[in-house]
């Protein structure tokens, strides 16, 4: 996990076979925008040597915060460090807590339909609309109905599946047999439950864990962690938790804009404005909910620390706050 204070770009340019190649390099480090602008020089020359010897490299990286930055670190504001612990503000202005050793799990109860389970739903609806075609002996209806089969193949699936869910006692209660089931195979891990706006957050807190670890990915999969947040884990090899808000759940009606770090020095007053009216309404919600702890109970004395500083700044333990 790197998360720098200061950030710096490089540019170069050379020419090959008639034509000018241009390369575009970031440079980070905690010291100084000096010793990034260094390390933006290094590696853009590397890049440049690179591209005019034939290989395909990006032209340039792009600015972006968290999602989708491979290869670059979290580019985010830091508001604090505690040991390994930093606390960002990402780029729609939500404080997160990043960590290289324990486990967070972000789980999404969304009902989502995979291609085949549309294909099937769609496959069983055309075959009411042949029947009932068929009894009607009628062609147009026939081609009416498996018009209407297709706009309803992923609704119809979707009820379904929640038909379901709901029969297995409801999306909690199935992720909650999930996770005892994976406890079985592991009795010494001990899990703690939060609910957010939309599923479940995991906190495991028996022992540091590395993301990029073969048990920390069975663990994604038994618990079936949502895809974006396993991705971004692997890529930046740490683990993040959302602090505060949502700025559209506590009806912000201005995003926060220029949210990749570092921003340009004349939009920090506008940018301070918004943050001050945003941490003034976030107050009044908390980012998840304690729900109860599975497994051993046991908190390695690592990890205290994580816990104590989640709890406290997501307003977990605050039962009477709405979430957000």
């Amino acid at each position: 996990m790197i998360i720098p204070d200061y950030w710096a770009e490089a540019r170069r340019t050379e020419t090959r076979r008639g034509r000018a190649v241009t390369v575009r390099r970031f440079g980070w480090s905690n010291l100084s925008p000096e010793d990034a602008q260094t390390m933006a020089e290094v590696r853009v020359e590397e890049a440049l040597r690179r591209r005019m010897a034939g290989e395909a490299l990006w032209a340039r990286e792009l600015k972006r915060a968290y999602h989708g930055s491979e290869g670059v670190p979290i580019r985010e504001e830091v508001l604090a460090r505690q040991g390994e612990l930093v606390v960002t503000r990402n780029a729609y202005g939500a404080r997160c807590l990043n960590t290289e050793h324990a486990l967070f799990a972000d789980i999404d109860f969304k009902i989502e339909v995979r291609l085949w389970q549309g294909l099937l739903g769609w496959a069983l609806l055309c075959l009411g609309a042949g029947l009932l075609a068929w009894l009607f002996r009628s062609a147009g209806a026939f081609v009416l109905l498996l018009f209407l089969s297709l706009l309803l193949a992923a609704p119809a699936t979707q009820q379904v599946q929640r038909l379901w869910l709901a029969a297995r006692g409801g999306p909690l209660q199935v992720q909650r047999r999930r996770m005892r089931a994976f406890l079985a195979q592991h009795p010494a891990w001990s899990l703690r439950l939060y609910q957010t706006p939309a599923g479940l957050r995991v906190l495991a807190t028996h022992e540091p864990m590395a993301a990029r670890s073969e048990l920390t990915r069975s663990f994604f999969q038994a618990v079936s962690t949502d895809e974006t947040y396993v991705r971004m884990c692997l890529n930046q090899n740490c683990f993040r938790a959302r602090l505060s808000a949502k700025p559209w759940r506590i009806k912000m009606a201005e995003r926060l804009k220029a949210g990749a770090w570092p921003v340009a020095p004349e939009l920090l007053p506008a940018r301070q404005a918004w943050i001050e009216r945003y941490e003034s309404q976030a107050a009044s919600y908390a980012a998840c909910r304690y729900l109860e702890t599975l497994g051993s109970g046991f908190i390695h004395r690592e990890l205290q620390a994580v816990v104590d500083l989640h709890d406290r700044e997501s307003r977990a333990l605050r039962q009477d706050l709405p979430l957000a």
